[in-house]
């Protein structure tokens, strides 16, 4: 198995995650029925965010935890949300690609859904305050708060 190495790879990860994601009983609801995502609209935005957190391409220049925050509002979002997201995401990072950018998406994958969560519930404490404890949220302003780019 080959690393993640570009934007074609990027987009290919992302197009099999969300595919996955729909489709899954806990998490695609939300997408499908909640946020009503037009999957076809919706992935060049996401390859941009990973191309951006993976590759510092910079492409990236949205905020995205005001994105889920508003959708929190319609539908709160809970830790197993997060977890099941993430589990989705490994799963499709592991199934086709191998190294060290691959390892980066996920790391990023898990920095990403634990602020998220953390910021959802106003700092309260979760499985991913482990990481956190550990010293791997350094970037989590930058990559959520709006543009990723360096």
């Amino acid at each position: 198995m080959r690393d993640l190495e570009g934007r074609d790879d990027v987009s290919a990860l992302v197009e099999a995650f969300y595919h996955r994601a729909f489709l899954d009983p806990q998490i695609g609801p939300i997408f499908t029925d909640v946020a009503k995502m037009d999957l076809a609209h919706h992935l060049p935005i996401m390859c941009d965010f990973w191309e951006t957190v993976l590759f510092r391409a910079g492409t990236y220049r949205r905020n995205a935890l005001q994105v889920h925050l508003a959708l929190n509002g319609r539908f709160p979002l809970t830790e197993q949300h997060f977890e099941r997201w993430l589990a989705l995401w490994v799963s499709a990072v592991d199934e086709s690609f191998a190294g060290e950018k691959a390892e980066l998406a996920k790391v990023q994958a898990t920095r990403i859904a634990g602020s998220m969560h953390r910021r959802m519930k106003g700092g309260s404490a979760s499985q991913f305050e482990t990481i956190r404890n550990r010293g791997e949220f350094e970037a989590e302003s930058a990559t959520l708060g709006g543009s990723v780019a360096p």
